[in-house]
């Protein structure tokens, strides 16, 4: 199935850029299960620039994650374009991706992420250069508008679209709302109904059937999960599941806890074991969040230190039986 020009995906069915979560390991589990296409957190285009080394430890990607888009984020044309260069040099992404969506307030008050939906004509000028400075696909995400007095997705989504966007991300949020509220699905098919590129939609993804849901009143040709991935890789497995009219896979807790220990492996050995397992105590608890009666457990597991004690959390989870919600 083709996504954009030289880019083949293998469903409908992507995993969404998330800062802090989308990781070499979640985006490798989530690979696995049949997300089709995965980004990397996104990375400050000004930061690349300043060679900070923390940040390039983002774009490492492996190929068993891809496709994968490398994703930025910046407020200068030129300084994107640098950093869309860097970015590209360091991760060998199939694509960058350009955050004009994150609604976070650090990010905003610094005139990027979301902030940019208040100005169209820049959202052209950051898109340009960077399709001027590399020669992998350029994709934006963007928002419904930044708040609901100004909703302008249409508007912003054609700017992108003629600086050179080959694929349009849009959430159906303003940025005003974060993630409260409703995605509003009548955004994402205005959009789509405007530009001639693919659009991916996004917002309110918790399910296989909400994700096709999504699909059918959008007429988006993409969706991609972000929050409903949490925890829960195996919902790629059940979309595509449900795409095909197949059975969707059956969830258990050996199944769910398998996942999390495949995921948490792969993390040590990236990161080493120590810093793999401070980040993964929120993962942990996204798991055992899809367990019925696992309250106690996540107490637990808000205190493990090493790999054994992860493991013991996920067999106390397997003995005791505890059953997937839904």
């Amino acid at each position: 199935m083709k996504f954009i020009d030289r880019i083949e995906v293998n469903n409908r069915f992507f995993l969404a850029p998330m800062a802090g979560v989308t990781d070499y390991a979640f985006r490798t589990v989530c690979a696995r299960q049949g997300a089709a296409l995965t980004y990397t957190e996104m990375v400050s285009a000004k930061a690349l620039c300043y060679t900070d080394k923390k940040t390039a430890t983002l774009l490492d990607i492996a190929d068993d994650h891809r496709p994968c888009f490398a994703q930025i984020f910046g407020s200068d044309p030129d300084i994107c374009a640098k950093g869309a260069r860097l970015a590209l040099d360091i991760s060998h992404a199939d694509g960058i991706d350009i955050n004009m969506g994150c609604p976070m307030p650090k990010i905003v008050k610094n005139g990027e992420g979301s902030a940019l939906m208040r100005d169209p004509d820049r959202v052209y000028d950051i898109v340009k250069a960077v399709k001027n400075a590399i020669d992998v696909p350029v994709t934006v995400k963007i928002r419904a508008g930044y708040d609901a007095e100004h909703i302008n997705a249409c508007e912003v989504a054609l700017a992108a679209q003629a600086g050179g966007a080959e694929a349009i991300g849009v959430h159906g949020r303003t940025r005003e709302q974060l993630y409260t509220g409703k995605s509003d699905r009548s955004v994402i098919k205005a959009v789509k109904n405007a530009v001639n590129v693919p659009v991916i939609a996004s917002g309110d993804a918790f399910s296989a059937q909400e994700c096709m849901d999504i699909l059918q009143e959008t007429n988006a040709d993409f969706v991609m999960i972000a929050r409903g991935a949490q925890g829960n890789p195996h919902i790629f497995a059940q979309c595509a599941a449900l795409a095909e009219g197949k059975p969707l896979p059956e969830l258990t807790s050996e199944s769910l806890m398998a996942q999390l220990l495949e995921q948490a492996e792969i993390a040590c050995m990236h990161k080493g074991e120590k810093k793999a397992i401070a980040e993964l105590r929120k993962h942990t608890l996204w798991y055992l969040g899809n367990l019925i009666g696992a309250k106690t457990l996540k107490v637990k597991a808000s205190m493990i230190n090493s790999l054994d004690e992860l493991r013991t959390v996920c067999d106390i989870a397997i003995k005791e039986g505890l059953q997937p919600r839904g």
